[in-house]
Protein backbone atom coordinates (compact mmCIF):
# COMPACT_ATOMS: atom_id res chain seq x y z
CA UNK A 1 0.00 0.00 0.00
CA UNK A 2 1.36 3.38 -1.02
CA UNK A 3 1.55 6.07 1.61
CA UNK A 4 2.83 9.63 1.29
CA UNK A 5 3.39 11.64 4.44
CA UNK A 6 4.23 15.32 4.46
CA UNK A 7 6.01 17.18 7.24
CA UNK A 8 7.54 20.58 7.86
CA UNK A 9 4.47 22.78 7.81
CA UNK A 10 4.40 25.58 10.36
CA UNK A 11 3.35 29.15 11.09
CA UNK A 12 5.86 31.78 10.01
CA UNK A 13 5.99 35.48 9.36
CA UNK A 14 6.15 36.94 5.89
CA UNK A 15 9.65 36.76 4.49
CA UNK A 16 10.43 33.58 6.36
CA UNK A 17 11.34 30.15 5.07
CA UNK A 18 10.13 26.60 5.47
CA UNK A 19 11.21 23.25 4.09
CA UNK A 20 8.54 20.66 3.46
CA UNK A 21 9.36 16.98 3.19
CA UNK A 22 7.39 14.07 1.79
CA UNK A 23 8.24 10.50 2.66
CA UNK A 24 6.93 7.59 0.64
CA UNK A 25 6.34 4.03 1.70
CA UNK A 26 5.36 1.26 -0.64
CA UNK A 27 6.38 3.46 -3.56
CA UNK A 28 9.51 4.43 -5.37
CA UNK A 29 10.03 7.91 -6.73
CA UNK A 30 12.21 6.92 -9.62
CA UNK A 31 10.55 7.02 -13.01
CA UNK A 32 7.50 9.08 -12.08
CA UNK A 33 6.28 12.64 -12.05
CA UNK A 34 5.68 13.92 -8.55
CA UNK A 35 5.08 17.27 -7.01
CA UNK A 36 3.56 19.67 -4.53
CA UNK A 37 0.12 21.20 -4.56
CA UNK A 38 -1.64 23.53 -2.16
CA UNK A 39 -5.12 24.58 -1.23
CA UNK A 40 -6.17 27.71 0.60
CA UNK A 41 -9.51 27.91 2.41
CA UNK A 42 -12.33 28.49 -0.02
CA UNK A 43 -10.10 28.00 -3.05
CA UNK A 44 -9.36 25.18 -5.45
CA UNK A 45 -6.26 23.09 -5.12
CA UNK A 46 -3.45 24.50 -7.24
CA UNK A 47 -0.19 23.13 -8.51
CA UNK A 48 2.98 24.51 -6.95
CA UNK A 49 5.87 22.53 -8.44
CA UNK A 50 6.52 19.22 -10.16
CA UNK A 51 9.62 17.21 -10.99
CA UNK A 52 9.94 14.34 -13.42
CA UNK A 53 12.21 11.31 -13.57
CA UNK A 54 14.85 13.31 -15.45
CA UNK A 55 14.72 16.09 -12.86
CA UNK A 56 12.98 18.50 -15.19
CA UNK A 57 11.08 20.94 -13.06
CA UNK A 58 8.09 23.19 -13.52
CA UNK A 59 6.83 25.85 -11.12
CA UNK A 60 3.68 27.84 -10.78
CA UNK A 61 4.34 31.45 -11.77
CA UNK A 62 3.42 32.62 -8.28
CA UNK A 63 6.32 30.72 -6.67
CA UNK A 64 9.07 30.99 -9.28
CA UNK A 65 12.30 32.30 -7.79
CA UNK A 66 11.11 31.62 -4.23
CA UNK A 67 10.39 27.88 -4.06
CA UNK A 68 12.65 24.97 -4.98
CA UNK A 69 11.50 21.40 -5.47
CA UNK A 70 13.95 18.53 -5.15
CA UNK A 71 13.98 14.80 -4.59
CA UNK A 72 16.19 12.11 -3.21
CA UNK A 73 15.23 9.01 -5.14
CA UNK A 74 17.51 6.79 -3.07
CA UNK A 75 15.55 7.73 0.04
CA UNK A 76 12.16 8.16 -1.68
CA UNK A 77 11.94 11.69 -0.34
CA UNK A 78 10.50 14.80 -1.97
CA UNK A 79 11.23 18.29 -0.72
CA UNK A 80 9.96 21.82 -1.17
CA UNK A 81 12.16 24.65 0.01
CA UNK A 82 10.07 27.77 0.40
CA UNK A 83 11.76 31.15 0.81
CA UNK A 84 10.46 34.69 0.95
CA UNK A 85 7.08 33.41 2.05
CA UNK A 86 4.04 35.61 1.57
CA UNK A 87 0.63 35.54 3.28
CA UNK A 88 -0.87 34.32 0.01
CA UNK A 89 1.26 31.17 0.32
CA UNK A 90 -0.90 30.11 3.25
CA UNK A 91 -2.66 26.81 2.76
CA UNK A 92 -2.56 23.07 3.10
CA UNK A 93 0.34 21.65 1.12
CA UNK A 94 0.03 18.21 -0.41
CA UNK A 95 2.61 15.86 -1.80
CA UNK A 96 1.49 13.93 -4.87
CA UNK A 97 2.98 11.09 -6.87
CA UNK A 98 2.29 9.35 -10.14
CA UNK A 99 1.01 12.52 -11.78
CA UNK A 100 1.21 11.28 -15.35
CA UNK A 101 2.63 13.77 -17.84
CA UNK A 102 4.64 16.30 -15.88
CA UNK A 103 4.26 18.84 -18.69
CA UNK A 104 0.60 19.31 -17.75
CA UNK A 105 0.53 18.04 -14.18
CA UNK A 106 0.40 21.48 -12.57
CA UNK A 107 -2.74 22.27 -14.52
CA UNK A 108 -4.49 18.89 -14.43
CA UNK A 109 -3.87 18.38 -10.72
CA UNK A 110 -4.55 14.65 -11.01
CA UNK A 111 -2.51 12.08 -9.19
CA UNK A 112 -2.84 8.48 -8.20
CA UNK A 113 -1.39 9.15 -4.78
CA UNK A 114 -1.81 12.04 -2.36
CA UNK A 115 -0.51 12.70 1.10
CA UNK A 116 -2.81 13.97 3.88
CA UNK A 117 -1.23 17.43 3.77
CA UNK A 118 0.74 19.74 6.02
CA UNK A 119 -0.44 23.23 6.99
CA UNK A 120 1.56 26.32 6.13
CA UNK A 121 0.46 29.62 7.60
CA UNK A 122 2.20 32.88 6.73
CA UNK A 123 1.30 35.97 8.70
CA UNK A 124 1.95 39.54 7.64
Amino acid sequence: QVQLVESGGDSVQAGGSLRLSCAASGYTYSGYCMGWFRQAPGKEREGVAVIDRDDRIRYAESVKGRFTISKDSAKDMLYLQMNSLKPEDTGMYYCAADLGDCAVALTLRQANYWGPGTQVTVSS
